[in-house]
C-alpha cells in the first residue's frame, strides 16, 4: 500500500478548509483516511494560525515511507518547526 500525506477538503463553496491526512494513494480526495495529521484553513486572517500539525505523527508516517504531496511539502517546510516548538512547550507545561 502506497501511503501519501495530502489534503482532504472539509470546507464548502467559497470557504475552503482542509485536513492534512495520511491516506492510501488509490483513495479519492475525500476518501477513507488512515490518520489525521493536522489542518489547514487558508481563510484565517492570522497567517501563523492557519496550519496546525502533529509533528510526531508526521515524522512517523514519513519514516515508514509516506510521501507528501507538493502542497503539503510546502506547508511542512514552512510550519513544521513552529509545530515542533509548540509540541515541546506543551509537553513541558504539565511537568512544571
Amino acid at each position: 500500500m502506497a501511503v501519501r500525506i495530502r489534503m482532504k477538503m472539509i470546507g464548502r463553496k467559497h470557504r475552503p478548509c482542509f485536513r492534512i491526512v495520511a491516506i492510501d494513494s488509490r483513495q479519492p480526495r475525500d476518501g477513507r483516511v488512515l490518520e489525521e495529521l493536522g489542518t489547514y484553513d487558508p481563510m484565517m486572517k492570522n497567517k501563523d494560525a492557519r496550519v496546525t500539525l502533529k509533528p510526531d505523527r508526521i515524522k512517523y508516517w514519513q519514516s515508514v515511507g509516506a510521501l507528501a504531496s507538493e502542497r503539503v511539502t510546502v506547508l511542512l517546510n514552512k510550519f513544521m518547526k513552529k509545530a515542533e516548538e509548540a509540541a515541546a512547550q506543551a509537553a513541558q507545561a504539565p511537568t512544571a
